[in-house]
């Protein structure tokens, strides 16, 4: 893991119970932050410099209100914003997807990302500095990582960390996204359910012939948020073990 110093850096964080985010969640304590974490699950995991907040970033009122409390006067100024967030389609096209389906993916995937830098930004403004880290995929950058809805959520991100970056780097803001391929989570369980011959086919397909941890991204995290990576802006990196090379 890379070794660095977070003290009296604040961090929020979305998506946090499992996955990506429960390791971005844990890694950035460990350095030694303080970190707002949300999520609709139950995060089990507790520490001192730990804020959990339960929400449902999906549902419109859940969200206004934490947009609102973000607001609030005793709220800390964050440092570093992660939006890590999200959930799968149904890896169909569009004539297949529902509009619930489409809505619902675009609700938790993209707008979270929107709403909460907004809310966060103004601050990391007037203090002149404030990191973004967006996690977008290989379905950002090209089709065939996901359906259509997922497919678009994810390109969205990508635009608005490189719209983010054009607007704000000048007050210094930095924006930069991350592109997974195939990450061992609950959220691909499915892949791995049975003979786990779906994951299989996905390493094959894979030039490093295997799924990655996602300890990986979290580290890939901290690298992108520290000093070493402080002239990367509008990057966006992608981490799928050469998958996107042949596809």
């Amino acid at each position: 893991m890379i070794e660095q110093d977070y003290h009296n850096q604040n961090i929020l964080l979305t998506g946090a119970a499992s996955g990506i985010g429960f390791c971005q969640m844990k890694t950035y304590l460990d350095a030694g932050a303080n970190v707002t974490a949300i999520d609709r699950q139950t995060i089990d995991y507790d520490h001192p410099h730990l804020t959990k907040v339960q929400a449902d970033l999906g549902q419109r009122a859940d969200l206004d209100q934490l947009v609102a409390k973000l607001a609030a006067a005793d709220t800390p100024v964050f440092d570093i914003f992660l939006s890590t967030a999200g959930v799968l389609d149904s890896f169909q096209p569009l004539l297949d997807q529902s509009v619930e389906t489409i809505e619902n993916v675009l609700a938790v995937d993209l707008w979270p990302a929107v709403a909460l830098t907004k809310a966060v930004l103004p601050q990391m403004v007037e203090q002149g500095r404030g990191q973004l880290v967006y996690m977008a995929s290989i379905a950002g950058l090209q089709a065939g990582g996901g359906g259509a809805a997922y497919t678009m959520a994810k390109h969205a991100l990508v635009g608005l960390t490189k719209q983010m970056t054009f607007d704000y780097a000048s007050q210094g803001i930095r924006a930069n996204a991350i592109a997974p391929g195939a990450i061992q989570t609950p959220m691909n369980a499915a892949d791995f359910a049975g003979d786990g011959m779906m994951a299989k086919q996905v390493a094959e397909q894979t030039p490093a012939k295997r799924w990655a941890d996602p300890q990986e991204v979290a580290d890939l995290s901290l690298y992108l948020t520290s000093p070493q990576a402080s002239y990367m802006n509008g990057a966006v990196l992608t981490l799928d073990g050469g998958w996107s090379l042949g596809h």
